[in-house]
C-alpha cells in the first residue's frame, strides 16, 4: 500500500506513524496538495491528504478513517487502542481533543499565510485560537489526572497527541506556550524521540 501527502501535515504523519507502530508495510508518496495538485488529483481526485492506496488500487482518505482500517487490517492482537472500554472511552476523548487541536492550527495558519492581510478576520482567528488553547487545556488536565506510560510503547492517543503538539508549534508556536502544558510538552519530546517518530519527521528534505 502507498501513503499520499506531506509529513508536514498531521494527519498524514499521524497515519504514517501509526503504520509503523503496526509493522504493516507501506510505501511514501510525498506530494503536496499545493504544488502537487495535478499529480495527487490524478490519484485522488478529492485531492486530500492523507490518501491511502490500498494494493488492490481501492483508494482511502481521512486519517480516521484510514486508521480505522488499518486497526481492523493489523488485528486485535496488534492494535494501537485500548480493550478496555473505559481506557478506550478516554483514548477517544484524547484523539478528539488532539485532532481538534490540528484543526484550529490548520485553520489559524491558512488565515495568515493564504487570506489576504487586509480580509483576515481578526474577531475569527481570535474565536479559532480559544478553541485551541481550549483543546490543549482540556488535555494537559486529561494528563495530570492519568499521564501517557513512556515506557517505548505507543498507542493512539499519544500518537495523535505528540503530532498535534509538534504541529502547532511548527506553524503557530505563538498561540502556545509550553510552559503553561508541562505535561504535553514532556509527553511530546518523549515520543519525537521514539524510532518511529524520529524516522517520520514534520518536514522533509
Amino acid at each position: 500500500m502507498k501513503l499520499i501527502g506531506m509529513l508536514d501535515s498531521p494527519y498524514v504523519r499521524r497515519v504514517a506513524i501509526s503504520l509503523k507502530s503496526l509493522d504493516i508495510p507501506f510505501e511514501h508518496a510525498s506530494i503536496s496538495v499545493f504544488r502537487g495538485f495535478d499529480q495527487f488529483q490524478q490519484i485522488n481526485p478529492v485531492v486530500k491528504a492523507p490518501t491511502l492506496v490500498l494494493d488492490d488500487g481501492e483508494v482511502l482518505m481521512d486519517s480516521t478513517l484510514i486508521l480505522d482500517y488499518l486497526e481492523a487490517l493489523a488485528g486485535p492482537g496488534n492494535s494501537l487502542m485500548p480493550v478496555d472500554l473505559n481506557q478506550r472511552l478516554r483514548a477517544l476523548r484524547l484523539i478528539g481533543l488532539a485532532l481538534a487541536a490540528c484543526e484550529k492550527s490548520v485553520q489559524i495558519y491558512y488565515e495568515r499565510n493564504l487570506r489576504p492581510a487586509e480580509k483576515q478576520h481578526e474577531p475569527w482567528l481570535e474565536r479559532v485560537s480559544g478553541q485551541l488553547l481550549a483543546a490543549y487545556g482540556a488535555l494537559e488536565q486529561e494528563l495530570q489526572k492519568q499521564p501517557l506510560k513512556m515506557d517505548g510503547s505507543l498507542n493512539q492517543d499519544g500518537i495523535s497527541l505528540a503530532v498535534a503538539w509538534s504541529f502547532t508549534n511548527l506553524v503557530v508556536p505563538d498561540q502556545v506556550d509550553a510552559a503553561r502544558f508541562p505535561k504535553i510538552s514532556a509527553f511530546t519530546a518523549y515520543a519525537e524521540q521514539l524510532p518511529a517518530f524520529v524516522s517520520t519527521p514534520m518536514t522533509q528534505d
